[in-house]
């Protein structure tokens, strides 16, 4: 057999085995969007009889995820674009873009910190919180933080000021933009590419 065509029918066999491996497109297509975490539609009881919400995707829309509360946490505050475009200049408040991605983000809000939220518990001492000798967390003096990942079906800045509260935070230093980034740029605000970087971390006292 001519060294050329071994060649060929090679490239064709790993190119088989290649798309074995990869899952049709139309079998993701075809499962039904979450609107909730256990359930893919909503029956809404109009005088012409009962209606099914369900949802689709669109060009904004992520398909992942599902609708997550405006208060995520008991004592959190949810705030709005003005909001945020306020606390980006105050310099007790820390807006927190919590996508587990690595840096920098190619779309951000501008003068926004980057901490996935999977790894908060790691830095509560940039936080403002102060490591105790018993190994627990104070953040009675911790900054505020304005949480927010991808938009309103992600799970991730939720998730993360979940993680927060479970360590101590005060719920009344949590504000929940639950918008996020879908929102922010659906509505045409300024998007930067990195984050401002994170706040050096205090030195640490020998008993602790």
């Amino acid at each position: 057999m001519p060294p050329q065509r071994v060649v060929n029918l090679w490239r064709l066999a790993s190119l088989a085995v290649t798309l074995s491996l990869v899952p049709p497109a139309w079998a993701e297509d075809d499962k039904p969007l979450r609107i909730t975490r256990d359930s893919h539609e909503f029956v809404v009881q109009t005088p012409t009889g009962p209606f099914v919400v369900s949802r689709s995707k669109t060009a904004c829309g992520a398909p992942k995820g599902f609708v997550q509360p405006l208060v995520p946490q008991p004592g959190v505050t949810p705030v709005n674009e003005i909001d945020v475009l306020h606390a980006l200049n105050d310099p007790q408040t820390m807006v927190i873009d919590m996508r587990d991605e690595d840096e920098p983000l190619d779309a951000t809000i501008p003068n926004s910190y980057h901490i996935p939220y999977n790894e908060l518990e790691d830095r509560l001492d940039v936080l403002g919180c102060q490591h105790l000798p018993s190994k627990a967390w104070d953040c009675s003096r911790a900054v505020k933080i304005v949480a927010f990942c991808y938009g309103p079906m992600c799970l991730q800045s939720p998730t993360g000021i979940a993680n927060l509260v479970r360590m101590g935070y005060p719920t009344d230093k949590l504000f929940s933009y639950r918008g996020g980034m879908l929102d922010w740029e659906g509505i045409g605000l300024t998007t930067v590419s990195g984050n401002r970087p994170l706040p050096k971390r205090p030195t640490q006292n020998m008993g602790d």
